[in-house]
């Protein structure tokens, strides 16, 4: 599929997150910008034991990515949640 850029998103990438949102395989995924293919592709993926400190470890210093993140948390009600944050 083809964004109004003209950059289209890489088949994998959906079914990734789809894999992330339903069955919490990864922790996170990174995407970048695959300049040759003009897509976007999945570059990197989280295996569900992954921290927050992983996934900022894994993103490089002077490119541009995208990435998904399933946070955990703990509600003041003391209920286990999880939010998936899209970064850009």
């Amino acid at each position: 599929a083809n964004a109004a850029s003209g950059m289209a998103v890489n088949d994998d990438c959906k079914l990734k997150f789809l894999e992330l949102k339903a069955k919490r395989t990864y922790r996170f995924i990174v995407f970048k910008i695959e300049e040759k293919l003009k897509q976007v592709i999945v570059e990197k993926l989280g295996e569900p034991n992954q921290s927050y400190e992983d996934f900022t470890a894994s993103l490089p210093t002077d490119e541009c990515r995208y990435a998904v993140y399933d946070f955990d948390f703990v509600t003041e009600e003391n209920c286990q949640k999880s939010k998936i944050f899209f970064i850009a």
